[in-house]
C-alpha cells in the first residue's frame, strides 16, 4: 500500500483517548466536538462548521508567524524613535524568537491538560495585549519586554491551533487537506511579514507593526468563543510536570540564546558557551525527570512512535534550511541588488504565492506519491532552488537572480511542510496531540535559530557579502540533500506502530 493518507480514516486506541479528554473532543469524534456534520467515512471531509474552525486557527498561526519578521523592515524607525543602540536592536527580534521557542514545549503541554479552547483564548489575550503595549511603548526595555511577553503568547497559541486542528480533522484526506491549508497560510505569514512591515512603517507608524495584532486578535477571539467547543472537564485531574516545564524552557531558551550569541560573539565566546552549556545541562536535567515523573511534559510514549522521532529530526533540518532563507534573501535584496525596504517586501511575493500554492497541492502529490516519497523529492526540488540562488550576483536579472529560484526553491518548501506536519501528527492519540504539537514546533524554531547562526558564521568568513550569500545558499542546499536523506527513514506508510503512549 502506497504511503499517502488516503483511505480508512483510523481511531488509534491510547492514553486518554475519547475519556475524559480537556475538550471532549478526540481524533476520531471531530464531528461531534466541533457541533459540525460527522466528516465523509472515507475522507473525513470537513463540514461547514469545521471549516470555520479550520479558518479561525489559521487566522491565529497567520499572526504568530507574521510577528516573527514584521518587526524587521521596521527596526531603523524603532531606533530612532526610542534611541536604540545597536545591542539593544536585536532584542526587538531577539526577545520574541527566544521566548517563542523556549516554550512551545509548555504551550502545547498546556493544551492537553486545561483544555484546547480555554488555552487558545489566553494565548491569543496575551499575544494581542503584548503587541498593544508594545506599540503604545516609550523606552527600548519597555519594547523588549513587550516582545518577549508576546513570544509567550505565542509560545502558548501556535501549538493550539495545531492541535485543535488535528482532534477536529479525522486522520485521511480531510486532515491532510486542513494541514495543507495551515501550512500554506504560515509560509504566507513568514513571507509576508517583510511586506506588511514594510507598508505599515513607510504610509503609518512603526507602531502599527504590533498595533494591528489588538483588532485582529479581538475579532478572533469574540469567533474562537462563538465557534470553538467549550473545554469540558476531565474526569481525572491531571498536573502540568512543573519541574519538567521548567526545565524543558531553560533548556531551549539556553540552547536558542546561546546560538543567537554566536553570530557577534562567536562560538567561543562566553555568552554563547554559557548558553549552550546551560542548555545541555537543563535538558540532561529534563531527561532525567520526565523519566521518572507521573505526568510527563512528554508523554514518554510519545518518543516511541518512529514517525515523532524521525519526523521531528526531519522538521528540525528543514526549520534549518527554510528559516534563515528569508534572512538572507532580504539581506540579498538590498546588499546585492539595491532593493529598497519596500521593493523588499514586494520582492518576497513570488515566493509567498509559490509557496501557497505548493502547500495547496501538497495532498493531491501526497495521494499520489506518499509522504515519504514526497518529502524526499521535495527536498530535492528545494535544494536545486538554493543551489540556483547561490549564483545571485549583481548583474543578476530579476528573473534569473530572483524569481527563477524563489519558484523552485518555494515550490519545494510548500510541498515539503505539509507530508512532514501530516506525518508527525499521525497516530498521536488526542489527549497527546498537544505535546505533538509543541514538540514540532519547537523542532522547527531550534532548528532555524540553529541553522541561521552556523548560516551566518559561515557566511562571515568570506572576503565579501556576495561570496557570503552564495556559501549561505549552496550550505542551505546541502541541508535540504541532508533531509531528503533522512526522510527516508520514516515508515513507508507514515504511521508510527511502535507502542502506544503508556506513561503519561
Amino acid at each position: 500500500m502506497a504511503d499517502h493518507e488516503a483511505g480508512e480514516p483510523r481511531r488509534r486506541a491510547g492514553a486518554g483517548d475519547g475519556a475524559g479528554d480537556a475538550d471532549g473532543g478526540t481524533t476520531g469524534d471531530a464531528g461531534t466536538a466541533t457541533g459540525g456534520r460527522a466528516p465523509h467515512p472515507r475522507t473525513g471531509a470537513a463540514s461547514p462548521r469545521r471549516g470555520t474552525v479550520l479558518a479561525l486557527v489559521c487566522a491565529a498561526q497567520f499572526m504568530v508567524i507574521l510577528d516573527v519578521s514584521v518587526v524587521n523592515v521596521a527596526l531603523p524607525s524603532m531606533q530612532a524613535a526610542l534611541g536604540f543602540d545597536a545591542v539593544g536592536l536585536q532584542w526587538v527580534v531577539g526577545a520574541y524568537a527566544i521566548a517563542f521557542a523556549g516554550l512551545l514545549l509548555l504551550g502545547g503541554r498546556l493544551a492537553d491538560l486545561y483544555g484546547r479552547r480555554r488555552v487558545f483564548l489566553v494565548g491569543l489575550a496575551v499575544f494581542s495585549l503584548a503587541g498593544l503595549a508594545g506599540g503604545l511603548a516609550n523606552a527600548p526595555g519597555t519594547l523588549i519586554a513587550m516582545r518577549a511577553l508576546q513570544g509567550l503568547g505565542a509560545a502558548i497559541l501556535a501549538p493550539a491551533t495545531l492541535t485543535i486542528l488535528t482532534t477536529t480533522f479525522a486522520e485521511g484526506e480531510g486532515r491532510t487537506h486542513a494541514l495543507a491549508t495551515w501550512t500554506a497560510v504560515s509560509s504566507a505569514g513568514g513571507a509576508a511579514g517583510n511586506l506588511v512591515g514594510g507598508v505599515l512603517t513607510q504610509t503609518l507608524s512603526w507602531r502599527w507593526t504590533l498595533l494591528i495584532n489588538a483588532p485582529i486578535g479581538l475579532v478572533t477571539g469574540v469567533l474562537a468563543v462563538r465557534l470553538l467547543p467549550a473545554d469540558r472537564l476531565r474526569t481525572a485531574a491531571r498536573r502540568l510536570d512543573v519541574p519538567g516545564a521548567v526545565l524543558a524552557t531553560a533548556g531551549v531558551t539556553g540552547l536558542v540564546y546561546g546560538v543567537t550569541q554566536a553570530e557577534k560573539q562567536g562560538w567561543t565566546g562566553l555568552p554563547t558557551l554559557f548558553g549552550l552549556a546551560g542548555g545541555v545541562l537543563a535538558l540532561a536535567g529534563l531527561c532525567w525527570v520526565e523519566a521518572t515523573a507521573d505526568d510527563p511534559l512528554i508523554p514518554r510514549g510519545l518518543l516511541r512512535l518512529r514517525t515523532v522521532r524521525v519526523g521531528n529530526a526531519v522538521m528540525l533540518l528543514a526549520g534549518a534550511c527554510f528559516l534563515p532563507m528569508w534572512y538572507f534573501l532580504s539581506l540579498a535584496m538590498q546588499d546585492v541588488l539595491g532593493y529598497g525596504p519596500l521593493a523588499t517586501g514586494l520582492g518576497f511575493l513570488p515566493h509567498t504565492l509559490a509557496g501557497v500554492v505548493a502547500a495547496r497541492l501538497a495532498p493531491y502529490a501526497m495521494r499520489a506519491l506518499g509522504a515519504r516519497t514526497l518529502i524526499t523529492l521535495a527536498a530535492v526540488l528545494a535544494a536545486g532552488g538554493f543551489l540556483w540562488q547561490s549564483r545571485l550576483g549583481a548583474d543578476s536579472s530579476y528573473v534569473a537572480g530572483l524569481l527563477g529560484p524563489a519558484l523552485v526553491m518555494s515550490t519545494g518548501m510548500g510541498l515539503l511542510i505539509t507530508p512532514i506536519t501530516n506525518t508527525v501528527t499521525s497516530g498521536v492519540p488526542s489527549a497527546a496531540a498537544g505535546a505533538a504539537s509543541g514538540l514540532m514546533n519547537t523542532a522547527r524554531q531550534v532548528g532555524g535559530a540553529f541553522g541561521l547562526a552556523a548560516l551566518v558564521s559561515v557566511a562571515s568568513t568570506t572576503a565579501s557579502p556576495i561570496a557570503g550569500y552564495e556559501r549561505a545558499f549552496l550550505t542551505i542546499a546541502g541541508l535540504c540533500a541532508t533531509v531528503a536523506v533522512l526522510a527516508c527513514a520514516l515508515p513507508a506508510g507514515g504511521r508510527g506502530r511502535e507502542g502506544g503512549l503508556g506513561g503519561g
